[in-house]
């Protein structure tokens, strides 16, 4: 049973490259391309890599292929679950420092600095990063567009000076663009040695010459190496074409019938013997989905299967979203996230299988500790950050955090269930012919702003964190039941948050204090790091000490405006009434 994404990439494209020394005795130009197939194209799309080693750093060419070889390795490396941006910054930045602590390390002597420009074909999207003077251009209908910006200022006439290129400085920034691809798109890379002393009408008449059922890439590269000697240039010349042959665009019947290719399981009964495991009991039924604990007849394993809901058989993003639960859940594998099972056993229906967790609900673990110690629920409360870290760094939004999602083992250790409602940013960059299915968290749990579409990224989780403390440490919620009707930001703003140590009084006030910006109506007030909200709850915060000082104005100026309105109106009706009395 092997979980496969169920998304498909339909990209297609022409490539060709071209790089020659030139005038120099040394290249110290460095390109590389790579058109990955099956998933791969899917998830992390067509990569093109072009860069320069600067001539008066020492080790310019060292600088250059490692560049475009390190990115190539490992931007293909990086998590699947990543967006291209995540991934390809991710890259850079470590690129930048190994070659910056080169030229200042045991080589102090010689330079690693490169210029490098890259290009992300993705779905129906381009992403393009860019240090130093290496260019990218975009040909689309007969008009030459440069979509990036050289890095250099000019000090005479012939002379220029590099302002930002990898490894000149220990801290990296890199312009970022991303622009929608159309098919006949045709993206040129270059170096300095070519745009130079290539115009852009050649570049245009070269790029335009070619007729679509005779396009040849390389043939255009070589032509720009061949205008740019004809140009003088007294530098390296290397370039890249790129066409987009063809875009995904699949519709809508054959997303269904490749969604549709496995039924949906028949009803299933105690005893009842499904793909070669044995049906032992339902632990859990919703409108969405079941729970069922299993026996693998061969091993005798007991496992977890999950089954989607007959209601939804006839809705593919329903189906899509099921298909997505065990690949999101192999990704974001860590020992706070329940582990799911691959197997090589065919497969005949619609399910996945989970490892057996023996132990209690967070909820059962609530309901039995009416009056817990609060080293207690802090203790839990790190067990819990650390599995919703781990799906941070997969850039993975749980967005169903709950105490009915959280098991306690019986060895102590803790995990998060349920990939219902996971949003993974990197798949969000497909494109997909349907509409995807936003399953939506517990009402009661999740910020107000998932109720209006938005998210706040790791801010709305830290909300669905507190309320889970915050319920840990009273047995109550913070806003009562008050929550699950709100569908605006005017109702949110009227909730009336109840301070923490009003239900408990051995919850100290700094402790409260985190929990109620944790708990902030407005994302931009909630802590921005599961680190500095987890370092709050257990260390008193000097700032909160003083807010308990602080005028209202300073702690929260939304209600004194409010109330100060209030009075004034307040005023305005008793002044009107002594003057018409």
């Amino acid at each position: 049973m092997r979980h496969a994404l169920p998304i498909t990439a339909e990209l297609r494209v022409t490539v060709g490259q071209a790089t020659a020394t030139g005038a120099k005795e040394d290249n110290e130009d460095c390109m590389g391309l790579r058109v990955p197939e099956g998933m791969a194209l899917t998830l992390k799309g067509v990569a093109a890599v072009i860069a320069d080693g600067v001539s008066s750093a020492e080790a310019g060419r060292e600088a250059s292929e490692s560049c475009v070889k390190n990115f190539l390795t490992d931007y293909y490396s990086t998590p699947d679950v990543w967006t291209a941006r995540t991934s390809a910054q991710a890259v850079l930045t470590a690129l930048n420092r190994w070659l910056y602590s080169r030229s200042h390390g045991l080589e102090a002597h010689r330079g690693y600095v490169s210029t490098l420009s890259a290009l992300i074909l993705k779905s129906r999207t381009a992403y393009l990063f860019h240090v130093g003077d290496t260019r990218i251009y975009r040909y689309r209908a007969g008009v030459l567009d440069q979509l990036t910006r050289d890095h250099s200022t000019r000090i005479t006439e012939s002379q220029t000076y590099l302002s930002r290129a990898m490894g000149m400085d220990v801290r990296l920034e890199v312009d970022y663009r991303a622009t929608a691809l159309e098919a006949g798109d045709i993206f040129l890379l270059t170096t300095d040695g070519v745009h130079d002393f290539v115009t852009s009408a050649q570049f245009q008449e070269r790029l335009s010459e070619n007729s679509a059922a005779a396009f040849d890439p390389e043939k255009i590269c070589q032509t720009l190496l061949d205008d740019a000697r004809a140009g003088e240039s007294p530098d390296n010349l290397t370039c890249q074409v790129i066409r987009i042959d063809h875009l995904p665009n699949e519709d809508e019947e054959a997303v269904h019938g490749r969604l549709t290719r496995l039924p949906f399981p028949p009803p299933l009964t105690v005893g009842l013997k499904l793909d070669g495991y044995r049906i032992e009991k339902e632990l859990h039924a919703s409108s969405r989905s079941q729970l069922y604990l299993v026996t693998d007849i061969e091993s005798g394993v007991r496992f977890v299967m999950k089954t989607p809901s007959v209601n939804f058989e006839d809705d593919p993003a329903y189906i899509e979203r099921f298909v997505m639960e065990p690949w999101i859940g192999r990704r974001v594998a860590s020992p706070g996230i329940v582990r799911v099972i691959e197997s090589d056993r065919p497969q005949n229906f619609l399910y996945y299988l989970m490892e057996y967790v023996e132990g209690k609900t967070l909820r059962e673990w609530i309901d039995s500790h009416p009056n817990p110690e609060i080293s207690e629920v802090l203790e839990i409360v790190d067990r819990l950050v650390a599995a919703v870290r781990a799906f941070e760094r997969k850039e993975t939004l749980h967005q169903d955090l709950k105490p009915e999602n959280v098991i306690l083992t019986e060895d102590g250790e803790l995990k998060i269930v349920d990939f219902g409602s996971c949003r993974v940013a990197g798949i969000l960059e497909i494109d997909a012919p349907i509409e995807r299915d936003q399953a939506l968290g517990t009402a009661c749990y999740s910020a107000p702003e998932a109720f209006r579409g938005e998210t706040a990224g790791i801010r709305s989780e830290i909300f669905s964190l507190a309320t889970i403390v915050y319920e840990l440490l009273t047995g109550e919620l913070p806003y009562g039941d008050a929550l699950a009707s709100v569908r605006s930001t005017a109702a949110a703003e009227n909730l009336q948050y109840v301070p923490c140590h009003h239900r408990n009084a051995m919850v100290p006030h700094w402790m409260d204090a985190a929990l109620r910006k944790a708990l902030s109506i407005s994302p931009r007030r909630r802590y921005g790091l599961l680190s500095e909200f987890c370092f709050d709850l257990h260390h008193p915060n000097p700032r909160f000490m003083r807010e308990d000082v602080l005028p209202l104005i300073e702690r929260n100026p939304l209600r004194f405006w409010k109330a100060a309105a209030g009075l004034a109106a307040f005023a305005w009706v008793v002044t009107m009434w002594l003057w018409l009395g």
